[in-house]
């Protein structure tokens, strides 16, 4: 099945049931009206589009579901952008992955590309990794629906849920859990939600929101905001992933609007890996969980990890088995007695100082465990090769305190000598860690 004909069965079985809410306006879109708007898009501009890549980069609504769905239509090769990149961004990127077409204002730029796919791929995630650069990860129809009801099934995520939809459509995550959910078994969605946490409750009221995926920064926002709980109350499940919960914040939820937050983690190679079903694992602070359904986890040599399952991208990826994906992520790990998945940092955030071998992760995991430490960021210092520098969000945090706090937990030479203390990390538009803005603010 495609991501097509799951949409149309969708549209067939409940033609009239909501497909998206507008939050800002209180707009709402049923299933076969979305539908008549990609099917518009689609006869305008979908000729000549089979196989083709097309980069789109638009905020969440109906807009974007238009254009995605009259690209499944067509059978082009979808490339969603953050909206909130600049357009040069967008085009240099869109060149550097040959794409063949930028949607642009209202219409289709040929970029010269001129290359038809023909192995089946439907999506391209892009992901940087360590490197800044963007990197081409292309998805079939199968591993996409794989990912989706692999996610549903594990996290109860049923057709008649509302998902709040404030994380980007276009992030690993938001497609797998709020575009595919409704493709797939008709989830709706609320959008036009701004990253605000009044903004957010009353579209989790106005809407009955039943299901809220959210990454951290929102997540702590809303217990750090005077928000009655009652707003709240309609929330089933409220998921957190993009980057490390901490235990505190998942425990001032629980006791603010009395619900737990369940840790979810993947990867943009891989989708959903694992999730904390009961949400206990999270407020403890313990692990992200137990493998979702459908996934196997491969523990090897170093504590690192390979991830295995239907979701997981095969094209271009020289590890697979029987139509099964394997990719090892970039992070350290082990499992609990439990059966869950504990993180350990990230490989590839080694450096040294003076000839010594430091984990930058090492130093990042110390200063997130002291209080009033909301994340923290390590780095080589910009004018000693011999020292770190490191970026700290949080509340009444001084420098000398730090460093004294430090000295408890770490040897005195991998203490940072640099520091740059911050409210709040500037975040991306898919809600994760600048690291990019955090490096020019230490000078690197």
């Amino acid at each position: 099945m495609t991501l097509n004909q799951a949409w149309s069965r969708c549209v067939r079985a409940k033609p009239d049931a909501m497909a998206l809410l507008d939050a800002a306006t209180g707009q709402t879109w049923s299933r076969v009206k979305l539908d008549a708007l990609a099917a518009d898009w689609h006869s305008r501009h979908g000729a000549g589009l089979a196989g083709r890549s097309v980069v789109f980069a638009e905020p969440n609504g109906a807009g974007w579901l238009q254009i995605f769905l009259g690209l499944l239509k067509a059978g082009a090769v979808a490339v969603p952008f953050d909206p909130g990149e600049p357009e040069p961004v967008r085009r240099a990127a869109a060149a550097a992955i040959g794409a063949d077409f930028v949607w642009s204002g209202n219409r289709l730029e040929a970029t010269g590309a001129g290359r038809r796919h023909r192995d089946g791929r439907r999506l391209i995630k892009l992901t940087s990794g360590t490197t800044g650069t963007p990197r081409p990860l292309a998805f079939t129809d199968a591993q996409l629906l794989a990912d989706s009801r692999q996610i549903c099934a594990t996290m109860a995520i049923k057709p008649g849920d509302v998902n709040l939809g404030v994380i980007p459509f276009g992030h690993s995550y938001g497609f797998s859990n709020l575009v595919t959910p409704l493709l797939d078994q008709g989830t709706a969605v609320i959008c036009g939600v701004p990253a605000l946490p009044q903004a957010i409750a009353s579209a989790a009221e106005r809407g009955k929101a039943t299901v809220f995926p959210a990454v951290p920064a929102l997540l702590r926002s809303l217990v750090e905001t005077d928000i009655p709980p009652e707003k709240l109350r309609g929330l089933r499940i409220v998921i957190s992933a993009g980057a490390p919960l901490r235990p505190e914040t998942a425990r001032a939820f629980y006791d603010r609007f009395r619900n737990k937050i369940h840790n979810f983690y993947g990867s943009s190679e891989t989708g959903g890996v694992t999730y904390d079903r009961t949400g206990m694992a999270t407020l403890r602070g313990a692990s992200v969980g137990r493998p979702i359904q459908g996934v196997r986890l491969v523990f090897q040599k170093k504590r690192r990890f390979v991830v295995e399952s239907a979701a997981v991208f095969t094209l271009g990826n020289r590890h697979r088995r029987s139509g099964r994906g394997r990719h090892r992520p970039a992070d350290f790990g082990e499992c609990n007695h439990r059966g869950e998945l504990v993180l350990l940092g990230r490989s590839g955030r080694f450096t040294k100082l003076a000839g010594r071998r430091v984990n930058l992760a090492e130093i990042e995991q110390a200063l997130r465990h002291l209080p009033g430490v909301h994340d923290a960021f390590a780095a080589v210092h910009p004018a000693r090769a011999d020292a770190l520098a490191a970026a700290v969000a949080g509340t009444d945090l001084t420098a000398a305190a730090i460093r004294a706090a430090l000295r408890e937990r770490l040897a005195a030479w991998k203490i940072p000598r640099q520091w740059r203390i911050l409210p709040e990390f500037p975040l991306t538009a898919r809600g994760k860690t600048d690291t990019r803005r955090l490096r020019a603010l230490l000078g690197l």
